[in-house]
């Protein structure tokens, strides 16, 4: 008896970079180099190297306040959810988000279709990255129905809070020496020094034995 050989598993990797997928094709999409990062922009494939230090570590941080406050703030259950690289369902494709928040649900958010609250990046050094962080993945968030977008840049030493009104995006922008709050979430506030400090850590040289 024979046994027909199975067809061969797609591995996406960085040699697929720029082809053509529809989101269906990209959302089947099992196995992947996990050394790189995916996104789908307009139907083409992206594929970009892994955050750098300086950017998953005030991530974390963010994350461990979040949950902190989730836990332990009277108004800490407001916070639903908070997961670091999640995928965000735009018109056209998928676009990978340092960080999503969910609130006001009151249930384990479902990825798929509830639509986060907060959207939060962390810039990358280049200009196509800071083009993608502060034009691009802004108009795509806000047309995929998110209320607020951070954008944290160790470079300028700011937070670009984009807010979603009915009459347009207003923006604001909080210098390193403050504490930024929002009505998303009662009683939390981001000190932006300490969060810069923590990725200051990691771009010092390494010690050398």
């Amino acid at each position: 008896m024979s046994i027909a050989p199975s067809e061969p598993t797609f591995v996406l990797g960085l040699e697929h970079a720029g082809i053509l997928l529809t989101p269906e094709e990209f959302d089947a999409i099992k196995e992947y180099d996990e050394n790189y990062r995916y996104e789908l922009v307009h139907g083409v494939l992206v594929v970009s190297p892994l955050a750098s230090a300086e950017e998953t570590d005030p991530n974390e941080h963010l994350g461990h306040w979040l949950r902190n406050h989730q836990e332990g703030h009277r108004r800490g259950a407001v916070i639903d959810g908070t997961l670091p690289q999640q995928y965000v369902c735009t018109a056209t494709g998928r676009r990978l988000a340092d960080r999503l928040i969910w609130t006001g649900l009151g249930r384990r958010p479902n990825r798929r279709r509830d639509v986060p609250s907060i959207a939060v990046e962390f810039v990358s050094a280049g200009r196509r990255n800071r083009q993608r962080d502060y034009v691009d993945k802004r108009e795509e968030y806000l047309e995929a129905g998110i209320q607020e977008y951070w954008i944290f840049d160790r470079f300028q030493r700011t937070l670009t809070v984009v807010r979603n009104t009915p009459e347009g995006p207003e923006e604001r922008v909080i210098l390193e020496g403050k504490t930024y709050r929002t009505p998303l979430l009662p009683g939390f506030k981001v000190p932006l020094a300490e969060l810069f400090a923590i990725a200051d850590r990691w771009a010092e040289p390494e010690a050398t034995e």
